[in-house]
């Protein structure tokens, strides 16, 4: 596709979302949302595009992708009728900021360095922009969104802490503060009665957050480690159910040595 291309259909996908949200000949549903309504579907897009390239499938990232822009093309047409700003805004706005961090290519720097060295620069950068108050907040964990899932959030957080100096020293030190962690958490469960009070919840986030920060020293995303976790469950899981089925033994009926005994062998599958 030419860019003149491109940009005609941008603009036709521009036109199409002021028709959507015209006052008198639009839909209703469209013209319903705001930006708070809109905010899940923004997030369950982008989830969808991240999902279409773990699957290897371009026909469906093409179309994720085209979801996603959809999206930020409703935002943008929100912010025009509030007269807040719109898609040229939005697309000069990032311009102007990767132009601004990449010295390196449109600065006086001339050396890139390598990938490694670019991603310390950026959040060099990112920094630097923090404590100029160009966004408004100086804090070293300014703008890490709260949007984010809360395991990657904690990464983020204890990078962010780490960069001015607030961090352990080694993994086995913030080993043992999960192990620290766990002794609080059994002992607040202890105080409650084995049940879940508010005590126990917030000490139970304390041992999520510390084995989030002990990923991030041992160079693990906890966020990426989880999803695989997950994933190699519902694989096992689903081969239980599988085995159970070519049994004819009802999945609610199975005795907990059977549940034991149908895990332990998909457990040696490859």
């Amino acid at each position: 596709m030419h860019r003149s291309d491109s940009a005609a259909a941008l603009e036709a996908l521009l036109a199409l979302m002021a028709r959507l949200r015209d006052p008198q000949h639009g839909c209703p549903w469209d013209r319903a949302q705001d930006f708070k309504s809109i905010a899940p579907y923004t997030l369950e897009e982008a989830y969808e595009v991240r999902e279409a390239i773990e699957r290897d499938d371009p026909d469906a990232l093409r179309a994720e992708l085209g979801d996603l822009l959809f999206q930020v093309v409703f935002h943008a047409r929100l912010g025009e009728e509030r007269g807040w700003f719109d898609f040229a805004a939005i697309a000069a706005g990032i311009h102007e900021k990767l132009i601004r961090r990449h010295p390196h290519l449109f600065g006086a720097e001339v050396t890139p360095g390598s990938a490694h060295e670019q991603s310390q620069r950026w959040e060099d950068l990112k920094a630097r922009e923090r404590a100029d108050g160009v966004r408004g907040d100086t804090s070293a964990l300014a703008d890490i969104p709260l949007a984010l899932p809360a395991l990657m959030r904690a990464g983020k957080l204890g990078r962010r802490a780490g960069r001015v100096g607030f961090d352990w020293a080694q993994p086995e030190a913030v080993r043992a503060k999960v192990l620290e962690e766990l002794g609080e958490l059994d002992t607040a469960l202890a105080a409650a009665g084995g049940t879940a009070d508010a005590h126990v919840r917030e000490e139970f986030g304390d041992l999520l957050f510390a084995l989030a920060n002990w990923g991030r020293h041992l160079g693990i995303d906890p966020e990426e480690a989880l999803r695989g976790a997950n994933a190699k469950f519902e694989r096992r899981f689903r081969g239980m159910e599988g085995r159970a089925e070519r049994r004819g033994a009802p999945l609610t009926q199975l005795s907990a040595a059977e549940w034991d005994a149908l895990w332990c062998e998909v457990k040696r599958e490859p």
